[in-house]
């Protein structure tokens, strides 16, 4: 198959795969009895249409974006990291942990606290995968899958057991300390006239976009980068260059973890201002898709990120204001994940028949 020019690669195959996602999409909702066009008008407009939708779209955005990135430091040293949803949900005991501990004097203290916290917890809940992957060979993917569920059974006896403060049937921690409340969007100078009501969407958007940049020096523009990018190319050839695997799977695995379980500190400690059950909402896992679709680049996650933002907002305003069930947005994720992922390879085929049908009089 011939090579597609780099920006074809980068900004055209994704967008065309979206664009097919989109289509299908709507067939799904008028074999359903609905019209796709109200269905896109109320996701548009409830998550884009307001600075209230905005606030919702870019709460989402900020957890997708840790997630993201988790997935894109493992997948460039050829790990297959799918264990973030555990790995965030441990990330939430961290942050639980800190912020009850100690009667923090403000929410900075507390934020670099809890993020300390949530980046350890979900790193140590990745490491082990990790240690089995590079000592004992057995595969990420597999041990991810099962950490997920051991991490679920995990946070649920702490909530049950040990954290559940006396007298409450809520299976949740107790209520964080006001001291640790994050300011939201609309608590910001210069971007409360712009976010006027109160929105979820609170400062660790910055500290998500401030991680993106860190991925992006960390990968591209130092040593250990280009060892965990040599490595994910050709394992043997890193090898023979005095690589070690050891270190490069850990080190890769507990970079991952750690950007999983920061991302509670948008939804536990800014969000929810507790820890209670299935905190991390799935974002473990469409991490995944933004890293796809995002093309495993820094920049294409912050993008993608945005777009699985607006899908879950929007999805959110279809089950509120029409008759479109909320599940529709599943659907929608799982074709963008579809054609971004498992028939990525069938888009480029086809960009790269028209790319060499469009060469060829030239040539003649």
């Amino acid at each position: 198959m011939e090579r597609l020019p780099k920006w074809a690669d980068v900004a055209l195959v994704p967008l065309i795969s979206l664009l097919f996602a989109a289509v299908i999409s709507a067939l799904v909702i008028l074999a359903i009895g609905k019209d796709p066009v109200e269905a896109l008008n109320t996701m548009v407009t409830g998550a884009l249409g307001s600075a209230y939708g905005w606030g919702y779209t870019l709460y989402y955005t900020t957890s997708f974006i840790f997630t993201g990135l988790a997935v894109t430091v493992a997948f460039h040293a050829g790990l297959f990291n799918i264990g973030g949803e555990g790995q965030a949900q441990l990330g939430g005991l961290g942050v639980a942990l800190v912020c009850l501990a100690v009667p923090w004097p403000h929410w900075t203290v507390a934020l670099l606290a809890a993020s300390l916290g949530a980046a350890a917890f979900g790193a140590a809940w990745a490491a082990i995968p990790a240690y089995l992957q590079a000592k004992r060979g057995s595969h990420i993917v597999i041990t991810t899958i099962m950490f997920n569920y051991i991490g679920a059974a995990l946070i649920v006896y702490m909530l049950v057991d040990v954290l559940r403060p006396a007298g409450q049937m809520d299976p949740a921690t107790a209520n964080f300390p006001k001291e640790t409340e994050l300011p939201t969007l609309n608590h910001i100078p210069g971007l409360n006239l712009i976010f006027e009501k109160g929105v979820p969407a609170n400062v660790t958007l910055f500290i998500a976009l401030a991680a993106a940049v860190a991925v992006w020096a960390l990968l591209w523009h130092t040593r250990l980068g280009y060892q965990i990018r040599a490595f994910g190319k050709s394992e043997p050839a890193a090898r023979y260059a005095g690589i070690n695997p050891f270190r490069i799977i850990m080190i890769s695995m507990l970079i991952s973890g750690a950007l999983s379980g920061l991302m509670s500190i948008n939804n536990v400690m800014g969000e929810a201002g507790r820890l209670v059950q299935n905190s991390s909402e799935g974002a473990g896992f469409i991490g995944i898709a933004v890293a796809l679709m995002g093309r495993n680049h820094p920049i294409g996650v912050v993008l993608a990120a945005v777009l699985f933002g607006f899908l879950y907002q929007g999805g959110a305003e279809l089950g509120l204001w029409t008759s479109i069930p909320i599940e529709l947005r599943t659907v929608v994720q799982g074709l963008v994940i579809l054609f971004t992922g498992a028939l990525d390879q069938m888009v480029r085929m086809l960009l790269a028949w028209v790319f060499n049908f469009r060469a060829q009089p030239r040539a003649a």
